[in-house]
């Protein structure tokens, strides 16, 4: 019996340390969260192809920029909570389609690297990104 015990817990051991971190703490936590989230709305906001959107005033950009760290913050696994809207209610009616939502892939990946993130932490960034795009495009 004590054997069948002790191979138990040195397995559970062994698990617990192959389970790699949370993809924040693999991001640079908060801060790495926000610089990410600062060169991406950095490109968005110079694009032209994003002008249509930009009618917000200071206040509101701002907001909204505190809203993505916490978002992406929570969505990573970090300790934020994230307050704002649901997607598909934030973004409806804004007419976001599949050229949108490409060139701010881009646009994401583009902080990414930007903020030192690549290989495997990219990719599993920019994949939970992409997940959501059925809340935000509506044109095909």
């Amino acid at each position: 019996m004590r054997t069948v015990t002790l191979v138990l817990v040195i397995g559970v051991g062994i698990l617990l340390a192959q389970e790699k971190p949370a993809l924040y703490e693999r991001v640079g936590r908060y801060d790495g969260i926000a610089t990410i989230v600062d060169a991406y709305l950095k490109g968005v906001r110079a694009d032209p192809q994003f002008a249509r959107f930009s009618g917000r005033g200071t206040d509101s950009l701002a907001r909204a920029k505190q809203l993505l760290k916490d978002q992406l913050c929570a969505l990573t696994g970090g300790p934020c909570v994230y307050i704002g809207r649901d997607m598909k209610t934030a973004h409806g009616g804004l007419g976001i389609t599949e050229s949108d939502w490409a060139a701010s892939m881009k646009y994401m990946a583009a902080a990414l690297d930007r903020s030192h993130v690549s290989g495997s932490e990219k990719q599993e960034f920019l994949t939970l990104i992409d997940s959501m795009k059925p809340m935000f495009v509506e044109k095909h």
